[in-house]
């Protein structure tokens, strides 16, 4: 049950006093005993998570809602300012990510199922400055549209991450689109596309014919993990398979990856998907689940509060309610650890916070954000 805020405060854009939070539970996992700690709880189908330079969080709810979180768990009102939101089936308000210079520019984006009228949608990012009180966005402006868009309500992707050049990687997907168009590099279905911050086609994207020029790389599912290594640079991600074939990637420069024509699973009826698992000039993925975790949120751990995961990938998983830990050896995944299956919690997000603890948001009616902490209480 939701808080109970009046009326008159609500009006006043008085943010909701923090719930009683639910008991830490205690974990142990391969390398390190932890303790899971609910943050923040009462949230419906947190999607995205990012933290502002300050130690608050952003937030968003897929039924089109963003919210600034406390330090201390304390949730705002919603903010004002948001775009024009398709909140039917997997689609809503999907990541957020504040701008490398938030602290000067108050800058942040956004990605977003669409509704671009008569019943159709798209992916689409959003950028918009917050107002020095915290209570909404001024200026919004759409920057990006994926291309075509589609009356149905699943698979948008979609992650935002800087590279190092300061352009936007931006996962799509293929919007359960079972023809090739994934593979067709004219249009946004299936793709990464890689943009400027401002709007437009990144400098040194490819400039292979009959590509879109926003269009990194093709033949992707549906990405709804991504994040960029800190030591390379590059972009990795975790995709959704159909049954089966769930994968990790490194999307690089002008590459297809193989949806729908090669996979590791099944369509959901049993059918075969394309010609098998391998095609000449399709890549092969990094690493992929049989059968399928349904991955959703990834980051990689460098931070000093968990020695034993640090360089790893971790992956929150929907279907398989675990944190999947991949230990990496350059760019092969050598082992994995499931863990945290205790939380019998579908993970939707994961990132590292600034203090070295690892947050997890749960996707629910009543989904958490969960802070994850060494149980010998290092700090």
């Amino acid at each position: 049950m939701r808080a109970f805020v009046p009326t008159a405060l609500l009006a006043l854009g008085v943010a909701a006093p923090a719930l009683a939070q639910p008991q830490p539970m205690r974990i142990k996992t391969e390398k390190a005993e932890v303790v899971v700690e609910t943050v923040a709880r009462g949230l419906d189908h947190p999607w995205g998570l990012a933290f502002l330079p300050e130690g608050r969080m952003l937030v968003t709810e897929r039924p089109g809602r963003l919210r600034i979180v406390s330090a201390n768990g304390q949730l705002s009102q919603p903010l004002s300012g948001l775009p024009r939101i398709y909140a039917r089936g997997q689609g809503g308000l999907l990541d957020v990510l504040p701008d490398r210079q938030f602290a000067d520019s108050r800058i942040i984006y956004l990605s977003f199922a669409e509704d671009r009228g008569n019943g159709r949608a798209g992916t689409s990012v959003a950028r918009a400055r917050l107002n020095t009180a915290g209570t909404g966005l001024e200026g919004l402006q759409v920057i990006f549209r994926q291309e075509p868009s589609y009356t149905g309500p699943n698979h948008w992707g979609s992650r935002l991450v800087f590279d190092r050049t300061g352009a936007l990687f931006v996962t799509l997907g293929d919007r359960f689109d079972l023809r090739d168009q994934a593979q067709d590099p004219a249009n946004h279905i299936g793709k990464v596309v890689r943009i400027k911050p401002e709007g437009g086609a990144a400098e040194d994207n490819p400039k292979n014919a009959g590509w879109a020029p926003e269009v990194w790389s093709i033949g992707h599912r549906n990405i709804q993990g991504a994040a960029l290594h800190p030591q390379t640079g590059d972009l990795w991600t975790a995709e959704h398979g159909a049954r089966g074939g769930d994968e990790v990637n490194i999307p690089r420069r002008g590459l297809n990856y193989g949806w729908p024509v090669i996979s590791y699973g099944v369509h959901y009826s049993g059918a075969k998907i394309g010609t098998g698992t391998k095609k000449e000039g399709m890549e092969q993925p990094v690493f992929y689940w049989d059968p399928s975790i349904a991955p959703s949120g990834m980051a990689f751990y460098a931070g000093d509060k968990f020695p034993g995961w640090r360089g790893s990938a971790l992956v929150g998983a929907l279907a398989g309610q675990i944190v999947s830990r991949l230990e990496l050896d350059g760019d092969k995944v050598v082992r994995e650890e499931r863990m945290l299956k205790e939380l019998r919690e579908r993970i939707r997000d994961v990132r590292e916070g600034p203090d070295g603890f690892v947050y997890l948001l749960t996707d629910s009616s009543e989904g958490r954000i969960l802070r994850v902490r060494p149980a010998d209480g290092r700090s």
